[in-house]
């Protein structure tokens, strides 16, 4: 559970009712990652995985980055929006959740578009060489302004960025510890990318926040 809870639960609940359903791929996936992971709600779930489709869906994208892949989830919907010769690059950190990631991928339609990388993110974004339609980034949040500025020179103008996390469980809010780098370090990207000139932006209060940023 967050420390601050940012939706009523009841509505959530009614927002999930109320939204097209998870597949039974995703379902499953969910369900195993709940039961055999320490961290189950850094997946992002129906909700927010619905929501990454839509966006996904609404922007065409030939080409999808994503940073912090977890188990998977956030890549299957993602992928849901790239074109037959569109691809997705997910990169994921933690060489332990390789094999579930490749099980669940393989099983999708559109595994032949979804390409996993395994290793530092900053490293692995620094040598690919594409110009991105749409990245999401969910990974550590005391990188997140390195991921950024290795990954913006490489979107294209009008393409769009979004950060997960950009509340941090409500502690943006609230006086932070001395030793809170995590929250430190999402309240300076924060202000960061409302003060760059080079792109667009918009802060949505959904789930544990997400940084909708546009490349002007």
């Amino acid at each position: 559970m967050s420390t601050f809870d940012l939706i009523d639960h009841d509505i959530e609940a009614y927002c999930e009712q109320h939204t097209t359903p998870e597949s039974d791929l995703l379902y499953r996936l969910n369900r195993q990652t709940h039961l055999e992971t320490i961290n189950p709600r850094m997946l992002s779930g129906q909700l927010q995985g619905q929501f990454l489709t839509f966006i996904a869906k609404m922007v065409h994208p030939n080409r999808i980055l994503e940073v912090g892949t977890f188990t998977g989830y956030s890549a299957l919907c993602l992928a849901e929006g790239l074109p037959a010769d569109g691809e997705l690059h997910t990169i994921e950190n933690n060489i332990e959740f390789e094999d579930r990631i490749r099980e669940y991928v393989g099983q999708s339609p559109l595994c032949e578009r979804i390409i996993l990388h395994i290793g530092d993110a900053k490293e692995v974004a620094a040598t690919l060489d594409y110009c991105w339609d749409l990245v999401f980034i969910d990974a550590e949040k005391e990188d997140y302004q390195d991921y950024y500025d290795i990954i913006l020179p490489k979107v294209r103008p009008g393409g769009f960025i979004l950060v997960d996390n950009t509340l941090w469980n409500g502690k943006v809010t609230h006086e932070v510890a001395h030793n809170d780098r995590d929250t430190k370090a999402i309240l300076a990207f924060n202000d960061f990318v409302q003060h760059d000139p080079r792109v667009r932006n918009l802060l949505l209060p959904f789930r544990d926040g997400i940084m909708m940023i546009e490349k002007l």
